[in-house]
């Protein structure tokens, strides 16, 4: 599932309140062990799809507090925010909440949540780097991560025989030879790989292969660097891309790529793992040909390393105004701990930590997830970071660099411009 940032939107009004309660500098786990109800908020992927999981962490803080009583309420990802938002404004926070891994900042630049210590979090010493920094804000940790899900390269296995082309890349060389191929006996009404313009999170992974980045943090002050050198080579080498194999829409995102890619008018994708198997779904191929005949594969990035991913995923999070700070913090322990994250891990999600990530690398159902998520990079973790989102700053910049209506140099300077105005504004 996409989770955009929601930016702070909605919040602002609750934070009069939330400033009351004064800023504790401590860990969030420094008060309310002692509690005698527990309230977590989930989203209905838990309720629907690993119950059990929060029946075994339910279990474990009863059993080291005999009479918690533990309320769960589930929403769904749509709903959840404008919810929470209208909760926090008064008394009646919950004392965990879910939160996708890019609604974090906004939350955590308004003081929404309490800080945690992540010493007391199991496997917080190997957190993936990019579900790391999600949780990170100006020095503190604010939240857990929970599981994760990254990107990969997805082809169709018959488009790519009938070119020739019978086993998956392992250098970026060896796709683009690939993808010629197939270009070729194809033609221009195909795309060898469809790759929207406005997928700032597929772009953003060649920037970030190339050395470069969104914007970089210099004494405490943040800068757009979508302008420098290596940034410049990473969206150059993605207008390579759009302007050699994508012959669809280039003023679209990716919200319906899987829908696309299960007509049949393309050969190839680089997104969520999920997305090649339900386009081959019977609902979404049209063709009929995608069952059973769609690969993943680890992206390999024009740097000779493999193509750093953005990783999505969940967080969870103790509100400032819990009065269950540490029975919250426990709960989210027992919940995300070895035992969730080999629970999680069974249910087909990446686990939050590179020492689960390792063994999935020796299983060939999930070797090619892990080692792509091996990889990753994450948002500009600066406080104007979501009104940079709202504003689609990156999309625009994406869809004038395919449309051509501006040269790459133009548009990422202009992105700059647009960055640099609002990423240092709370």
């Amino acid at each position: 599932m996409k989770r955009k940032l929601i930016a702070a939107i909605g919040i602002a009004g609750m934070m009069v309140s939330i400033a009351a309660c004064g800023d504790d500098s401590g860990s969030g786990d420094s008060k309310g062990t002692d509690a005698k109800e527990l309230t977590v908020w989930l989203t209905v992927d838990a309720q629907n799809n690993w119950p059990e999981l929060v029946k075994a962490a339910d279990a474990a803080v009863q059993k080291a507090h005999p009479g918690v009583k533990i309320n769960h309420e589930y929403y769904g990802w749509p709903d959840k925010n404008a919810k929470l938002d209208a909760v926090l404004a008064t008394d009646k926070a919950p004392d965990v909440v879910e939160m996708g891994n890019t609604e974090m900042l906004g939350y955590m630049v308004k003081g929404a949540f309490a800080p945690l210590d992540a010493g007391t979090f199991d496997n917080s010493s190997a957190w993936l780097d990019g579900l790391k920094a999600s949780v990170t804000y100006d020095g503190k940790t604010y939240g857990v991560p929970y599981y994760a899900g990254g990107r990969v390269a997805n082809w169709r296995k018959d488009v790519f025989a009938a070119a020739g082309v019978t086993s998956t890349p392992k250098t970026y060389a060896e796709l683009t030879a690939a993808l010629d191929k197939v270009q070729k006996k194809e033609g221009d009404k195909f795309s060898a790989w469809f790759q929207p313009s406005r997928d700032w999170y597929a772009a953003m992974s060649f920037v970030y292969d190339a050395g470069g980045s969104i914007a970089k943090e210099d004494g405490g002050r943040w800068k757009a660097a979508l302008s420098s050198p290596e940034s410049l080579k990473g969206l150059n080498e993605f207008k390579k891309v759009l302007d050699s194999y994508m012959h669809g829409d280039k003023t679209k995102d990716e919200s319906d790529r899987y829908i696309v890619y299960g007509q049949g008018k393309s050969g190839m994708i680089f997104a969520p793992a999920w997305e090649g198997a339900t386009a081959a779904a019977k609902e979404n191929d049209k063709t009929g040909k995608l069952a059973g005949n769609v690969e993943n594969f680890v992206m390999p990035g024009p740097s000779g390393k493999n193509l750093p991913v953005f990783l999505g995923g969940s967080d969870l999070a103790v509100p400032v105004k819990s009065d269950a700070q540490g029975l919250a913090a426990e709960w989210i322990n027992a919940f995300t701990g070895p035992a969730g994250q080999k629970g999680l891990i069974a249910k087909g999600n990446l686990p939050n930590n590179k020492t689960d990530l390792a063994t999935l690398k020796n299983d060939p159902a999930t070797a090619v997830p892990a080692t792509a998520a091996e990889s990753n990079w994450f948002v500009p973790m600066a406080p104007g970071w979501g009104q940079v989102e709202k504003a689609q700053v990156l999309q625009t910049m994406l869809q004038s660099i395919g449309t051509g209506k501006k040269t790459v140099e133009a548009a990422a300077k202009d992105a700059d411009a647009a960055i640099d105005k609002v990423i240092n504004t709370k």
